[in-house]
């Protein structure tokens, strides 16, 4: 055979061994956990997610400081949005939760009456309380919170909904607002309130008072993790990692759980009754500010926490919820707030991406409409 001939077999064998090599490899890789849904149609941060009935609520939005109020569904079964009716009162940084499907939105900044003090650089807390019913997509009001203040966590438990935490405006204020720069009052006050009678009532609060905090309820137990404290702009404010548990029968708080691995604030949570997930947030400071794609789970049951896969682009102020066996993370901000990217008017940092998490340890098989709602996404590259 001439050795030309030889030469050229010898290069084709080695070709088509490496073809079947990498064909190999790539069959033998493990399944990316996550799957794109639908991109969200107002890509904003400051966002909010609670499920009802199968179908992820996101509700809220930053809107340039102004507060969009924004209001959509995600059926994952069609893997479509649907824009619903807006907040009445746009706000950002609402406290959400769901009781026999309907959606209770409660307090959250809006921006001041004055002009005096740039757009977004004073935060005013409200009391403000909303019903949205999604059945008939419209809105009531309720008693307003017992006091103003924004950026608490919400829970449901047996019918009732805790509002816990959150910040306002420091005792004896004149001003209806505070800055990012200037005093904030941070709270750990926990208020109950009933829709059954429209009522609120006063509990023991927490002992770590915060804001902009993951949280989730797992038997009948509200667990408030992370978050902010000293202030509630990031950028006079300190991460923390601290995990309260309350007993809601007992009015009672443990004592510190084990701490969260990775200490911030402003991102998504979930749970699938079984562990609480936390997704993103952000931390400015003096030598760093940014975004995180940290997604770690709690379990209660051991007071264990475990790393999951990152999300593929890290934000805050994203919306989060779970449905079945997938963890929803929608739109967000992919860098801090504390990076002050409004002096470039040119810079886009707000994302529409929908990642979905598909948590595939030891998670009970998935619901019918996870289940219908598989065909419809994609997957993650």
């Amino acid at each position: 055979m001439p050795k030309v001939l030889q030469r050229g077999t010898a290069m084709l064998a080695v070709l088509i061994a490496s073809v079947v090599f990498a064909t190999t490899a790539l069959a033998q890789m493990p399944t990316s956990p996550w799957k794109k849904g639908a991109p969200f149609p107002e890509a904003d941060e400051e966002l909010y997610g609670v499920t009802v009935n199968g179908k992820l609520y996101v509700i809220g939005g930053w809107g340039d400081g102004k507060a969009r109020g924004a209001n959509y569904e995600y059926d994952p079964a069609t893997d479509r949005w649907t824009k619903k009716a807006p907040m009445p009162r746009p706000a950002h940084h609402a406290a959400l939760a769901a009781v026999n499907g309907k959606i209770y939105a409660f307090g959250g900044f809006v921006a001041p009456a004055t002009k005096a003090i740039p757009l977004g650089a004073a935060w005013e807390p409200i009391a403000d309380a909303w019903e949205f019913n999604p059945a008939t997509d419209s809105w009531k009001p309720l008693a307003p919170l017992p006091a103003k203040r924004g950026s608490a966590i919400a829970a449901e438990v047996n019918g009732k909904i805790y509002v816990i935490g959150g910040a306002t405006t420091t005792e004896g204020s004149k001003d209806p607002f505070f800055t990012a720069f200037g005093p904030a009052r941070v709270l750990g006050t926990n208020d109950v309130y009933d829709p059954a009678t429209n009522m609120w009532e006063s509990r023991n609060p927490m002992s770590v008072p915060r804001n902009h905090a993951f949280s989730g309820v797992v038997n009948g137990k509200i667990y408030v993790i992370g978050g902010r404290t000293g202030q509630a702009f990031i950028l006079s404010a300190t991460n923390t990692d601290v995990v309260e548990e309350y007993n809601p029968a007992s009015n009672t708080w443990s004592i510190p759980l084990e701490r969260m691995p990775t200490a911030r604030s402003g991102g998504a949570s979930g749970t699938d009754g079984r562990r609480i997930y936390v997704a993103g947030g952000e931390v400015t400071t003096t030598e760093l500010v940014g975004a995180f794609r940290a997604i770690e789970a709690y379990d209660p049951v051991t007071n264990s926490w475990m790393t999951l896969p990152s999300m593929p682009m890290p934000r805050h102020g994203v919306a989060g919820g779970v449905i079945g066996n997938r963890f929803h993370l929608v739109s967000g901000m992919i860098q801090s707030a504390g990076a002050l990217t409004f002096l470039d008017p040119t810079l886009s940092t707000h994302t529409a991406m929908h990642d979905v998490l598909e948590l595939q340890f030891g998670a009970p098989p998935a619901t019918s409409s996870a289940t219908s709602a598989a065909p419809a996404l994609t997957q993650a590259p």
